[in-house]
Formats: C-alpha cells, sequence, structure tokens
C-alpha cells in the first residue's frame, strides 16, 4: 500500500511540476460537468420533483389534450364523475383579476376558481380554516373566499383574526373562510406563469353546466392499485359518448373525433409545456458532456502515448500491469477530482446568474438547487469518466508499444493507428458540435427575423392599461359600454395624447378564440376583438379595403364587422366587402356585415404566425358575448402618447379615477415591452444553446489543438528531415494547417448530413420552441461552416508556428 501510494504522489508531483496538461483535462471535463449538472438541476427542480401532495403518484389530469396538456370544461368534468378506480374529483381554473377593497383600497388581483372537491382530491389542508363546502359551491350559494398565502401575509400580516372577515369582491361582501398553505401556487402556474394566487372563489356551477369552454383542469385522484390507462380508456369512452349526442355541426364533430382524452399523471400536466425546452436544454448539455468526455479520452491517451517509454522501461524491469498504469490512473483522479468540483462551482455560478437574469414569468429557477444528489452524481461522473479514458488511453498505448521505444528512447513518434485514432477523436468532436452551433443558429436566425419583422402595426410611444369593470357596478354590456366611453374622454383630453382605445385585446399578446364563419360554411376557430373606433388609428394598423368603424356604429343599427387580409383572402376569395360574417353559433349567433378589411397583424409575438381575426365595434358586442369576454379576460386601453409612455402612467389612472374613483387598473405597459416578452421564451432558448454551442466549439478546438500539438511534437524528426531536404516554413505551416481543416471539413460534414437526416425532428423542436417549423437554410449552414472552419484554423495556428520554428539540426540530433 505504501509503495502505490508513493507512486501516487509521485505522479501527483510531476503534473504539478508541469501542470499543462493536468489544467487542460481538468478544464474540459469542468465544463462539461458544469453544463450538465446545471441544467439537472433545473431539471430535477421542475420535471422530477415529487408534487407536494400525499401520494402524488395516484393524482391525474383528465381531458383532451392541447399543447399545454389535458384541458377539460365543466360540461365534460360533470360527465366524467363516477369513473370506476376514481376515489375523488375536483376542477380548477384561472379567470378574469378580481376587483378587490383593501382598507379602502382598490385592487386587481389574480383569481383562481376551484370547487368543492378540489382541494380533498388534491389531499391539502388549508393553512387556515376551511375549503368550500357543496352548498356554497352552486349557484347563488354563500358568497366566501379563501386567500392565498401571500396575500394573506402581505395584506394582513397573517393575522388568525382574518377568519370570518368580509372581503368586497367585485362590489360584493364576501366571507373569508380560509387561507391556502404556502407552495399552493405551483398549481397556479398552470394558469399563469407567476403563479400568483391572490383570492379562491367557488365554481359555482349549475346541477347540469353546458359550458363547453376548455379552459379548465379536471384533476382525479386514482385508488390504490389503479393503473392510468384504464382511466384514460374511461375518459376516452365518456367523453365521445357525450360528442356523439351533443347538438354539433359535421366539422366540429370531426374535428373533435381526431382529439385525444386521456388522462395524464398530474406530474406531467403541471410541466407540460416546459418540458420539450428543458429535454432540448439537457440533450444539449449531455452534447457537450459528450464531446468533453471523448475530448478527455483523446487527451489521456496521447498522455499515455508520451509516457510509452516510461512504460516500456517499466514492463522491461519486470513492474507489474497495476505498477505499469498507475501514474496515468493517479493523474486521472487527480483531474476528474478537481474537475467535479470546479464544474460544480461553474454549474452554481451558472444558474446564480440565470435568476439574475430570466425573470420567473419565463421560467420558476428557484427550484433549481445543486442539492447532494446532485453533486454526488457529478463527483461520480467526472471520477469514473476520467479513470475509464485513462484506462482506455493506457490499453490503446500499450497495444501499440514496443521495444523500438526502449531504442528510440520514445522518440519514434506516433505511428499511423495512434494518428488515425486521434483523428477520428477529433472528428467526433466537431460533428457533436456542428449539432449544436446548427440548432443555435436557426435560433439566431429567427431572432434575427423577428426583430425585423413586419408586425403590421407599430408598437412605438404607445401605453396600455387593464381595467376589469367591477361586476356589482358595471353589470351589463350597457354599463361597460359607458365606462369606457367616459375612460375615453378622459384619456383624449390629456394633454400630449394623440389617440385612445378600448378593447378586449391588445394587437399581441393575449388571445381569444370563438368559432365564425361565413353563411353556409363550417365553423372554424378565429381570433375575436371587440374595439372601439380609434383602435385602427392607434396602432396605426392599415386600411386596406372599406372603411373603419366610427361614432354610427351603435346598437340600433345593423352590426358591421372589419376581418385582416387573412380571413378576407382565404374565406371570401379578397372580395369581402358588403358580405356577412356569422360569430358564434345557435341562439347567440352574432351576424355582421364586413365594411372593411385591416392588415394583418403578428398576434402571437413577431415569431407566430398572423391568425384570421374579426372586430365587432364595441358599442354592438351583445351582452352575452361581453359577459363571455369579461369572465376570463379585463378589458384593454392603450394611448398613443408624444415624448415617453412610461411618463404617462399617472395621468392614465387619473383618467380613470376621475370616471370610477373605486375602479381598480392593473398592468401598465408600453406595447413595445409587450411585444418583446412575446419572444422572452425564445431568447432564453438562444441563450442557454448558444452557451453549449460555445462550450462544444471551445471543446472542439481544445482536442483539435490537442492533437495537433502532440503530432507536431512528435513527428519533430520529420519536420526536422523534411526541412533539411529544402521545405520551407510557409510549405510546413500550410502542411499542419491543412491537416487541421481536413478534419475539421470530414467532421462538417457528416454533422450536415446527420442533421439534415434528422430535419424532421429539428423542425418539430423549433415549433415546440418557437411557434413555427423553420428548417435549416444556406445561411445558416454557410454561418456554421465558416465557424467552425475559423475555430479549427485558429486551434491549429500554434502548432503549425512551432512546426515552422523547427530546427533541422536539433530534431536530427535527437535533442
Amino acid at each position: 500500500m505504501s509503495i502505490w501510494l508513493s507512486e501516487i504522489l509521485r505522479a501527483w508531483r510531476a503534473s504539478l511540476r508541469r501542470p499543462g496538461f493536468a489544467l487542460l483535462a481538468t478544464g474540459v471535463l469542468a465544463l462539461g460537468i458544469g453544463a450538465s449538472a446545471a441544467v439537472f438541476a433545473l431539471i430535477e427542480g421542475t420535471l422530477l420533483k415529487p408534487l407536494p401532495y400525499p401520494h402524488a403518484e395516484r393524482l391525474v389530469a383528465m381531458g383532451m389534450m392541447t399543447d399545454n396538456g389535458a384541458a377539460t370544461s365543466p360540461e365534460l368534468h360533470q360527465h366524467l364523475m363516477g369513473m370506476q378506480g376514481v376515489e375523488s374529483m375536483g376542477i380548477v381554473t384561472s379567470m378574469a383579476p378580481s376587483n378587490v377593497m383593501i382598507e379602502g383600497r382598490p385592487m386587481q388581483v389574480p383569481t383562481l376558481l376551484v370547487d368543492h372537491g378540489l382541494l380533498p382530491t388534491l389531499g391539502v389542508r388549508p393553512a387556515l380554516g376551511r375549503g368550500f363546502t357543496a352548498a356554497e359551491d352552486r349557484p347563488g350559494g354563500p358568497l366566501v373566499v379563501m386567500l392565498g398565502h401571500a396575500f394573506w401575509t402581505s395584506h394582513y400580516g397573517g393575522s388568525p383574526r382574518v377568519l370570518g372577515q368580509s372581503l368586497t369582491i367585485e362590489g360584493k361582501p364576501h366571507t373569508i373562510v380560509g387561507v391556502l398553505p404556502a407552495g399552493f401556487e405551483q398549481l397556479g402556474r398552470i394558469f399563469d406563469p407567476t403563479g400568483d394566487i391572490a383570492v379562491v372563489l367557488p365554481t359555482a356551477f349549475p346541477a347540469n353546466s353546458h359550458d363547453d369552454g376548455t379552459n379548465y383542469m379536471s384533476v382525479a385522484r386514482l385508488a390504490p392499485g389503479v393503473g392510468i390507462g384504464s382511466v384514460s380508456a374511461q375518459v376516452d369512452t365518456r367523453t365521445r359518448a357525450l360528442i356523439d349526442s351533443a347538438p354539433l355541426t359535421t366539422s366540429q364533430k370531426s374535428w373533435l373525433s381526431r382529439q385525444r382524452f386521456v388522462a395524464i399523471d398530474l406530474q406531467s400536466q403541471m410541466h407540460h409545456g416546459a418540458r420539450g425546452v428543458l429535454l432540448l436544454f439537457q440533450g444539449s448539455a449531455c452534447l457537450v458532456l459528450l464531446i468533453a468526455l471523448v475530448n478527455l479520452g483523446n487527451l489521456m491517451l496521447l498522455r499515455s502515448l508520451a509516457r510509452s517509454h516510461d512504460g516500456a522501461v517499466r514492463r522491461a524491469l519486470g513492474a507489474s500491469l497495476w505498477r505499469e498504469w498507475l501514474p496515468t490512473l493517479a493523474d486521472a483522479l487527480l483531474i476528474g477530482v478537481c474537475a467535479s468540483l470546479v464544474g460544480m462551482l461553474l454549474a452554481w455560478a451558472s444558474l446564480h446568474v440565470l435568476r439574475q437574469l430570466v425573470s420567473s414569468d419565463v421560467v420558476d429557477l428557484r427550484a433549481a438547487v445543486l442539492d447532494g444528489f446532485t453533486v454526488s452524481l457529478s463527483l461520480f461522473v467526472g471520477v469514473s469518466t476520467a479513470l475509464m479514458a485513462a484506462a482506455l488511453g493506457v490499453w490503446r498505448s500499450r497495444k501499440w508499444v514496443d521495444m523500438d521505444h526502449l531504442r528510440e528512447g520514445g522518440r519514434s513518434g506516433l505511428g499511423r493507428a495512434e494518428q488515425r485514432l486521434g483523428r477520428v477523436l477529433v472528428v467526433t468532436q466537431v460533428v457533436l458540435a456542428t449539432s449544436l452551433l446548427l440548432v443555435a443558429g436557426l435560433f439566431l436566425h429567427a431572432l434575427y427575423d423577428a426583430a425585423h419583422a413586419q408586425l403590421g402595426f407599430s408598437d412605438q410611444r404607445i401605453l396600455t392599461m387593464e381595467l376589469a369593470p367591477v361586476k356589482a357596478a358595471y353589470p351589463d354590456a350597457a354599463s361597460v359600454q359607458q365606462l369606457t366611453r367616459g375612460v375615453l374622454d378622459q384619456l383624449r383630453a390629456q394633454p400630449g395624447v394623440e389617440s385612445a382605445m378600448a378593447g378586449t385585446n391588445l394587437p399581441v399578446g393575449q388571445q381569444l378564440n370563438l368559432p365564425a364563419h361565413a353563411p353556409g360554411e363550417e365553423p372554424s376557430s378565429m381570433q375575436f376583438r371587440a374595439i372601439s373606433p380609434d383602435f385602427f388609428a392607434t396602432f396605426g394598423i392599415a386600411l386596406r379595403q372599406g372603411r373603419a368603424f366610427d361614432a354610427h356604429d351603435t346598437r340600433g343599427g345593423e352590426t358591421v364587422a372589419i376581418i385582416n387580409s387573412e380571413l378576407a383572402n382565404h374565406v371570401y376569395g379578397g372580395r369581402p366587402l358588403g358580405k356577412l360574417i356569422d360569430i358564434l353559433s345557435g341562439p347567440d349567433m352574432v351576424e355582421a356585415r364586413i365594411v372593411g378589411v385591416v392588415e394583418n397583424t403578428s398576434q402571437y409575438g413577431p415569431l407566430g404566425p398572423q391568425p384570421p381575426i374579426v372586430y365587432l365595434p364595441l358599442a354592438q358586442t351583445p351582452d352575452k358575448l361581453i359577459e363571455l369576454v369579461r369572465s376570463f379576460e379585463p378589458l384593454r386601453f392603450a394611448i398613443r402618447v408624444r415624448g415617453d409612455a412610461l411618463s404617462y402612467r399617472a395621468a392614465m389612472r387619473e383618467a380613470v379615477a376621475r370616471v370610477a374613483p373605486t375602479q381598480p387598473t392593473a398592468n401598465l405597459r408600453t406595447l413595445t415591452s409587450i411585444v418583446e416578452s412575446s419572444t422572452a421564451d425564445a431568447r432564453l432558448d438562444l441563450l442557454l444553446i448558444g452557451v453549449f454551442a460555445v462550450l462544444a466549439l471551445v471543446l472542439a478546438s481544445a482536442g483539435l489543438y490537442a492533437v495537433m500539438a502532440v503530432s507536431v511534437a512528435a513527428r519533430e524528426r520529420e519536420i526536422g528531415v523534411r526541412m533539411a531536404l529544402g521545405s520551407s516554413s510557409t510549405k510546413l505551416l500550410a502542411w499542419v494547417l491543412r491537416s487541421g481543416a481536413m478534419q475539421v471539413v470530414i467532421g462538417l460534414g457528416i454533422g450536415l448530413v446527420l442533421t439534415l437526416a434528422a430535419s424532421r425532428l429539428l423542425r418539430k423542436l423549433m415549433f415546440d420552441t418557437l411557434g413555427n417549423d423553420r428548417a435549416l437554410d444556406p445561411w445558416t449552414l454557410v454561418g456554421v461552416a465558416i465557424v467552425l472552419l475559423a475555430a479549427g484554423l485558429l486551434a491549429c495556428l500554434l502548432p503549425a508556428l512551432r512546426a515552422a520554428r523547427v530546427q533541422p539540426m536539433r530534431a536530427l540530433r535527437g535533442e
């Protein structure tokens, strides 16, 4: 044991005396471990962390599969009650912000609707008080409310005396019956990225609801031993029976027949939208780690070959296999431990920086921590991979070592097989780096296009505001329109305001889908907007045909509509003026005559498509449609101003206060910031993918440098002979650069072929993360090729200059 320990210490001392190799190998492995550990901590804190509910593995979400998971409606939820193998069920949704009065001050706060079965189904006990009863969860029941934990502590000081107090919501007193526990906000993030929950109200559905809006989530707790598959089959059977019996059109039934109705575990539901992006990050980090491991294996092989003479001497003197391998394994142990520790430091720093840069609205990084499991796993990966790379290097080098190494004093250089393996490993790194660079290039090109995209509207010098009319004070469409007119009059009277508008939506951000169709056609989902006449002027949306809305478009006259060019071209053949459009169906259908066509707008942001949109005058919007919109969204107001838009925030609040002193307002933001927030997810994706791509490029360049540097050193005698025979320094420089560039070109070619072969997967990836299915384009391919070739030539430059400065006589003497 003492001999082994002395060998290990001797190897470490030798590495510390000449630390170049140890520092390079440690840095290479630390970059791979740091990237992987940071992403693994993020995934463990989101996708893998158990939900904070008892027996959470038995909780499922049920309904129709959408991009955001399983969605359901009150009608479907009631139809699914009583399934075999289900112990209990509950339903939850987010609604339009509620207007509350706290100490005489009006506020607009985020709100959830839950039924009396949700908390028992989740196994959640209120931090204070109780949940809702069945009597409270029905139409006309007692007016009660539960408070969110953060709202309770910030506005009531966490006092237990809050129970039984009255909170005015929408102009009506509600009795506070309970307080949600801390951490319940995690459920709220399904509907709002911030997870803010101020107040929770009962759903109060009628016994046989016909509400088919799929803005809800049904949660069920399975009985012990019941599988998700059996419940999922029951969900599908019951839903399709409901569809068959419903009075739907042929196209609606056809569309619904193609949908999936399932039960999925609640863990997947909670992070369904982020799963694809997080797995993309994990895949990128794994590629970086793989490049680092290949690089480390290459470095350890070159290190073992450099020690081949020492190993041959040891073997000739009768040393055992372990004594021969021990110095290299000791180096690997030191490198593995140091790389793991440095990698953990890099991962911690990366997560800290991301928390400062990334808003919680985009992704919640608070749960991403480097716990004991992550640290232990990183240490195991670092040490084990370093030891395996060293063992592989020793084994391969021992296979190639012969007595010539003893006779020539270790100056025989690298053999063909040794050089071939080194080049293969470099090409492998370039292939992997090419894949990451291509993905990063696509993201960068998409964001460049987004920055230069034509939005169809102007976002400059515009300040926006949300206002949800207090329901007790403004119970119907007429009173809402009266409030709207009063606020608009006050806004237009403010100095510096050029125009003002009100409506259900802004040109970007929020969505409001309603079925609409030309008479005789099948309904299809379209974006709907109820707006004031100055909407198009305020946002600079160009009128292409017909006229805009004016003050004469009021109730009592013919209902009119304006549509965008997308809808006009695809449904009306580009000539829609004077024709009719039907919004909704059945007794609630609104028939309007088209009087104008406006430019398309990027409703989903500059990265998304421009959908068909139908506009109605706010003054002609029926009560039921206004009520439907109010249940999920507040009204939006916007002003175009002279100068800095943010300087008008106080004036905008004062204008509302003059008309309605007790009416809260919220979210006063510039339209420019809203447009920028629509690309926040894509910018985060580009940041992380870009970091991984840069790491891959650095690692691949380091691997190429190491191979070329060792190759030049090992072939010093050959270079000396070439120079003695008349070869110039310029030719030797070009020879080394050409050798390195060839490896880069081969790796680039293979990487491009593999990426193109996976083009379908790549397009799906781009659609899931950016909202479009952008394919590889020539500019991205050329850019990646230039970057890789430049990096490869820079990596070869120093070894090439060293080769050009070789002294022929010194090389031939073998000194």
